[in-house]
Order: structure tokens, then C-alpha cells, then sequence
């Protein structure tokens, strides 16, 4: 085994110096070992084996070796002699670097992962508190890249993705670290790299990608790239707060109309810091019990529009952890940015419906409960199931109506549709909530099966002193007497707008002037 691996017979070998037979050089730096039997004879002790040793044969050929190098003693325990034990492991070591490739890289672009990105991050969040190096990251969020997943398909996408990763490949230094770190979402380290210097290869990065065309079959399509632009210095706290920036810097960049790049200012970042700390205090707050509901009165405009039944609108505060009652305006917006808005529209249609149920059996006479329903909810396949399911009387049923803004029923007008047909089935009812606010407002309201609309308050609050927005609401009015869909004007907040909507034929009323919202006690105590 000896002769084959090195290539020397032992009637050749025998005499040489063992460094001429047995070669070794290790792998990284190609230089040679210094020989392991001579630091054993030296020191008297086992050395210890190398995994970047290779054998260089008689033959030229590299072979990746494990060699163990051992005294032999007197029995006096001198040292007279050594031996060594040495392994042909290139198959081995072959497929251990197969692993860790894989292990630290996107199967699909080559570029390292998320997890290799994050040691490298640290490292250099580390070397720049130690003031050894600047570096800066970029975020980098393509737009329009679902457009492509969804005219052409995952294998198109696919392939884009490892056009962009080429791109990227030309616009930075050898020494950068380019990393895949989401489906569409990459990040670059630049090392030893102003902010100058970081934003001008961004916006190369950017506009290299919005003047890129890719073509898949006969479809030419485009995406942009938002960027966002972070500096790692010496008073950087940690690679995660790097992370979080870069986040907030793309955000930013997507909000200011996509196909930006967006340097990070930390008073730029407070109200989305603020937003990411409500998605865990709403969680905690909902598994607490420390959701509120209120009610606010919509009362009939003129006398025809009578109803003995009293309607209210539902709204949810938050009791904050110091006792605090939070306005839903701090943290909706929040809930609906971050995908929780589905627990919070559960609890309040949950309490809804068991209020509901309370006044049944009590044999009280049941109100109209406006429920106010997020384009999360609508979108959420399980939400229908949930309330089908809560639903247990007709009743109650019919004691219900939710309200869908225009936006969110337009941007998902299948669904949308679709929940508002089973519900109705049900006898729930339906309002169609900012209504005037799209400008396809008139033809969606065909479609949608809705049994009320409220009138976007920008155009009821100023009908006293706009002519534009008194049209507006006398349009909206007047089509929803031809379709016999009941109108609701909102944001009534003085006895001026209250008598011109009137005027107008409003059926329904609703604003500060007319009532506050009050607890939901309050509202079943009188």
C-alpha cells in the first residue's frame, strides 16, 4: 500500500531520506510540511494529524492524506525512532468539503446563505468596533419579482434569480461577500468601503437591474431592485441592529416608490422600530385578555330610514401592560403591516358574537354590529372556516355586518366576493367601507353583494363647503338608491354636514357630533 501510494518501491525508497519519499505540502498555502517525523524525534511526543496534508507521489499525483506520527521508546523510555501511519483520505475529505459547501451556499445561485452571511456579518460588525476596518451592507429587495413567478412560472423565476446573482457578481470586488438571503432578497458586505463609495455601487447594482430584460418565451419582462444602505462602524451594537436597519433602509426605499436606494438614518427608522415592537405587545395583549371593544352609534338621517334595531360600529382599543388604553390608530396600522391583524379581527368578531348570544338568551332585543374586517382577514383561507363555525344561530347571523374597505375588496375581489356569498347565505350582511375613495369605485359595486355603503369621510366631512365633495356624496347616494343599497355618511362632525346630508338623502349618519364610542358595557347597560 506504502509503494502504491507514493509511488515508490521499497527497494528504491530504502536509503532515502523519508522527506524525499514521502512529500508533503499542505493545501491551502502549497508549501511544504515541515516533516512530522523530525518534530517527533525532537520532542519525544505523538504528533498531532493534520487535515490539510497531501502526499505528492513519484508520479506528480496529489493525494489528500491523515498521518500520525509516534516515538518509539527504550525501555528506559528514551526516544530511539519514530514511525508513521499514514491514509489516503481524498475521497474523505472530498466529500467533507461537498458538505460544508453546501452546508454555507444557495443551491440555486452559488452565493453563500443566510446562515454563512450571518458569521460573516459578526465578524466584520466585530473587526469595525475594533476600529481594524469600515465596512457598509446592502439590502437589496427586487420589486415586481412575483409578476414574473406568476406570468412564467417558479423556473422562470429561477432563472432571473441567477441572472440578477450575475449582475451582482460585476458590480462589486472580489474581496465583497455577496449572499442570497430569501426568496428574493440579497445581501452585500463591502469591506474597507465608504458610505460614498457603498451608495454609488448600489445605485450602479440598481440600475443595472431595471435596465436588465428578461426574456422567457415571448413574454420581455422588467423588475427594480430596492436598496437599502447601511454603515458598520465602531459604535455599531450588534449584527442583528445591522440587519434591522438594512430592513428598515428597504422599506423606506419601497415606500418612496420602489426602485430606490434608501441610506439608513436612524430618526428614519423610529416609527418602524416602533411598528416591529407592537406586533409582540398586540400578541401579548390578545393572549392576556387585554383587548377592549367599544361602540360608536350610527343612527338613521331622515325619517324613512327608521330602524327599531339600534347599529353600532365596533372598534378595539388595547390596554397596555401599564394600564394605558392605547387608540386603535397606534397600533392597526402595525397589526395590518405585520400580518397580525387576523388575531385581532378573530377576538373582536369571537366577543361579537358571544355579546350576541348573551342578549338572545337573555331574550333582550339584538343590536347591528358593524365588524370592521381587515384585506389580511380576507385573504386568510381559515378566517371564513372560523367564523362559519362560531355562527351557531340564524339570529345572530343576521345581527351581524361586516364592513370591507373598497381597497382591500378590490385588491382581492375573488375573495373578497367569495366570503361575502357564503356569510350572506348565512344572513350576515355587508358594508362596503370608504366607498368613493377608488377610482373604480362604481363598477366593483356590481359585483360585490354588499347591503350598505359608507361614504369615504374626506367627502362627507366637507359637503358644507365643497361643491366637489357635495357631488360626490349626492353621486354616491343616489346610486345606492338605484341599486337599494342603504348609504352610511361617516365623520358627521358638526350640525352644518349633518343638515346637508340630510338634504341629500343620506340614509345613515354617523361622527363625533352625533355620538363618541363608549365601551361595549355601556352600550348593553342602557
Amino acid at each position: 500500500m506504502a509503494e502504491r501510494l507514493t509511488g515508490w518501491t521499497i527497494g528504491e525508497a530504502r536509503g532515502r531520506a523519508i522527506g524525499e519519499v514521502l512529500q508533503l505540502i499542505d493545501e491551502s498555502t502549497r508549501k511544504p510540511v515541515a516533516y512530522t517525523l523530525d518534530r517527533v524525534l525532537l520532542g519525544g511526543e505523538t504528533a498531532v494529524p493534520s487535515d490539510r496534508n497531501v502526499l505528492v507521489n513519484r508520479r506528480g499525483e496529489e493525494l489528500a492524506i491523515q498521518e500520525t506520527a509516534s516515538p518509539i521508546r527504550s525501555r528506559e523510555g528514551v526516544a530511539i525512532g519514530a514511525v508513521i501511519v499514514f491514509g489516503d483520505v481524498t475521497k474523505e475529505r472530498r466529500l467533507k468539503r461537498a458538505l460544508s459547501y453546501q452546508a454555507s451556499h444557495d443551491a440555486l445561485t452559488g452565493l453563500i446563505n443566510r446562515r454563512e452571511f450571518d458569521v460573516r456579518l459578526e465578524s466584520a460588525v466585530g473587526a469595525a468596533q475594533r476600529g481594524e476596518a469600515e465596512y457598509v451592507l446592502l439590502y437589496a429587495d427586487l420589486d415586481q419579482f412575483k409578476i414574473v413567478n406568476d406570468t412564467c412560472g417558479h423556473s422562470a423565476g429561477d432563472r432571473l434569480l441567477r441572472d440578477i446573482t450575475s449582475l451582482l457578481q460585476t458590480r462589486v470586488r472580489a474581496s465583497d461577500t455577496i449572499a442570497r438571503l430569501g426568496g428574493d432578497e440579497f445581501g452585500l458586505l463591502l469591506e474597507r468601503c465608504s458610505l460614498e463609495q457603498a451608495e454609488r455601487v448600489a445605485d450602479s447594482i440598481r440600475q443595472a437591474i431595471h435596465g436588465y430584460r428578461f426574456l422567457w418565451g415571448a413574454n420581455s419582462l422588467s423588475v427594480g431592485a430596492s436598496i437599502g444602505v447601511v454603515r458598520i462602524a465602531r459604535e455599531t451594537t450588534s449584527a442583528a441592529a445591522v440587519l434591522s436597519a438594512a430592513d428598515i433602509a428597504c422599506y423606506a426605499a419601497k415606500d418612496g416608490g420602489r426602485n430606490r436606494v434608501q441610506v439608513y438614518e436612524r430618526d428614519h427608522g423610529t416609527n418602524r422600530h416602533r411598528e416591529m415592537q407592537w406586533v409582540g405587545r398586540i400578541a401579548r395583549a390578545v393572549e392576556d385578555g387585554r383587548l377592549e371593544l367599544y361602540a360608536q352609534r350610527i343612527l338613521p338621517a331622515t325619517p324613512a330610514a327608521v330602524s327599531e334595531t339600534p347599529f353600532y360600529e365596533l372598534m378595539v382599543r388595547l390596554r397596555d401592560e401599564d394600564g394605558t388604553l392605547v387608540p386603535p390608530n397606534e397600533f392597526i396600522p402595525a397589526a395590518e403591516r405585520y400580518n397580525v391583524m387576523v388575531m385581532v379581527d378573530r377576538w373582536v368578531v369571537s366577543r361579537a358574537i358571544e355579546l350576541l348570544e348573551t342578549c338572545l338568551r337573555e331574550g333582550r332585543r339584538l343590536p347591528l354590529f358593524a365588524v370592521n374586517l381587515s384585506g389580511t382577514s380576507i385573504n386568510d383561507e381559515d378566517f371564513l372556516e372560523f367564523v362559519m363555525m362560531r355562527l351557531g344561530s340564524e339570529q345572530v347571523a343576521r345581527a351581524l355586518c361586516f364592513e370591507i374597505t373598497e381597497t382591500a375588496a378590490v385588491a382581492s375581489l375573488a375573495k373578497a366576493t367569495f366570503l361575502m356569498r357564503e356569510l350572506k347565505a348565512r344572513g350576515c350582511r355587508f358594508a362596503l367601507d370608504d366607498f368613493g375613495s377608488g377610482v373604480s369605485s362604481f363598477v366593483y359595486l356590481k359585483t360585490l353583494p354588499v347591503d350598505f355603503l359608507k361614504i369615504d369621510g374626506q367627502f362627507a366631512a366637507h359637503v358644507a363647503t365643497d361643491a366637489v365633495d357635495r357631488s360626490m356624496v349626492e353621486a354616491i347616494a343616489k346610486i345606492g338608491r338605484a341599486m337599494e343599497v342603504a348609504t352610511i355618511a361617516e365623520k358627521v362632525e358638526n350640525s352644518e354636514v349633518l343638515a346637508v346630508l340630510k338634504n341629500i338623502g343620506v340614509d345613515y349618519v354617523q361622527g363625533f357630533h352625533l355620538a363618541e364610542p363608549c365601551a361595549i358595557d355601556q352600550v348593553f347597560e342602557s
